[in-house]
């Protein structure tokens, strides 16, 4: 397995729409947050390995989870999508700062907006809410083992990567392969794309022409099939 300085040396000249093309080439399962959770900061980017923690109302299982974590790891708070809550403020997003972690991602709402925006701490989220938790609810026993986000479960066997473009989880056993698969897109997308810029249409650098001729007469080659062939990126 990577380590998290690897993975977020590797990933900060890549994107999560290359890592998941890459996901989709390799048949490595991969899930996606919900597209309303969204960074503070445009720009922002997280890599890491997960840190699940769900809340119930106090911070503890936040600071129990971050002391747990290993460097570089990514905080994955499961507040079940509440909209009416902030479960994370400046204080708490500080503290994961102070520990190392390299983001913080929250399946709800955060609060104090601009002194997060001040302390630049990469925080994804699904908007601000003023209001922070009335309620205490009894902590469960998966409270530090798994965070649900949307409809499916991550866990410190997973890792996430997190951009402008969203969020996305995968099994860490892969990473490091995944990686190397998105690197090979992203260089073979900058060729083409620096070739349409000099004056070559991208259907002809996919020799669509080709294509549409072997497509007519063998209704199986899928224009996926044609693009393994020639070594296309789009849509692989």
């Amino acid at each position: 397995m990577m380590a998290g300085d690897d993975v977020a040396a590797v990933f900060s000249k890549l994107s999560t729409p290359l890592v998941a093309d890459a996901c989709l080439r390799l048949k490595v399962p991969f899930d996606l947050a919900p597209p309303n959770v969204r960074p503070l900061i445009s720009g922002s980017r997280i890599s890491g390995q997960v840190v699940p923690a769900r809340h119930y109302g106090s911070v503890d299982v936040f600071f129990e989870a971050m002391k747990r974590a290993e460097p570089d790891a990514v905080l994955i708070i499961d507040n079940g999508g509440r909209m009416d809550e902030a479960c994370i403020g400046d204080l708490t997003v500080l503290e994961a700062k102070a520990s190392g972690l390299s983001g913080v991602i929250v399946w709800g709402c955060h609060r104090d907006s601009e002194e997060l925006t001040q302390i630049g701490f990469p925080v994804f989220s699904q908007g601000a809410c003023p209001s922070g938790p009335q309620r205490l609810d009894g902590r469960g026993p998966e409270a530090l083992n798994s965070a649900r986000f949307g409809n499916f479960l991550v866990s410190k066997q997973d890792t996430v990567f997190a951009d402008d473009d969203g969020v996305l989880f995968t099994r860490s056993e892969k990473v490091e392969e995944v990686l190397t698969a998105a690197n090979a897109i992203s260089k073979t997308e900058r060729k083409q794309a620096d070739e349409i810029r000099a004056g070559r249409k991208l259907r002809d650098q996919l020799q669509f022409d080709s294509y549409l001729d072997k497509s007519a007469s063998d209704p199986s080659y899928t224009f996926r099939k044609h693009l393994k062939t020639i070594g296309g990126a789009v849509e692989e």
